[in-house]
């Protein structure tokens, strides 16, 4: 299992994230039709295929220029709110890489913090609301218990974390953004954009678990 990742490892791990949201955008659109308009899963697409060509381009020098690559790339081609909240999760989470040449469990975890904390502020939502950060929470708070364990062991804390968030979302009633017009109806359907996060970290801990 991958323990540390250098600048070349991270640009690996942010590019098999890219194509794990590429790859599930039927599954985000199907999600987002129960209590949305349906755009989400192609608006990703957009996003994460623009952070490709940015790794691909070769704009990731270090840890933090792959993650902030991919947020720039995400907040001008996604558009919407899904846009500006999943730029902002990795613009400002790149940050936690700055005094470090590595990823690690630590950096790791204060990565999800420091999204967090952006998009908390830029949304002005909480928890409990039904959004992505019913799923980004609870990932950010197991990334932190499971520091000291390693990176893998971060990464799959984080993605558990996450997959309970998505499941305790299906009984929250949106009151925020485009689902807030269904109201009571979205209740027994996950949140769409906590999907999005279940699999973005699904994709990290996949990749940092290979031997």
């Amino acid at each position: 299992m991958i323990e540390t990742l250098d600048a070349n490892a991270a640009r690996e791990m942010m590019r098999s994230v890219a194509q794990s949201l590429i790859d599930q955008t039927d599954v985000l659109t199907e999600a987002d039709l129960t209590i949305g308009d349906g755009d989400h899963g192609v608006g990703m697409r957009r996003g994460f295929e623009a952070a490709l060509e940015a790794l691909d381009a070769g704009a990731a020098e270090s840890a933090e220029a792959a993650y902030k690559a991919v947020g720039t790339a995400i907040l001008s081609n996604t558009g919407g709110a899904a846009g500006a909240v999943f730029g902002t999760l990795f613009r400002a989470g790149s940050k936690a890489f700055a005094a470090s040449e590595v990823i690690d469990d630590a950096s790791f975890a204060m990565a999800l913090e420091e999204g967090l904390a952006a998009v908390l502020k830029r949304g002005g939502v909480t928890e409990g609301q039904k959004t992505m950060v019913d799923a980004l929470a609870p990932a950010a708070r197991a990334a932190r218990a499971a520091v000291g364990k390693g990176l893998a062991a971060a990464t799959a804390a984080a993605t558990q974390g996450a997959l309970d968030g998505v499941e305790a979302s299906k009984a929250m009633i949106a009151t925020t953004g485009k689902a807030r017009s269904v109201g009571e109806r979205s209740i027994g359907y996950p949140d769409p954009g906590a999907i999005s996060v279940s699999l973005i970290l699904k994709a990290m801990q996949d990749f940092t678990a290979r031997a």
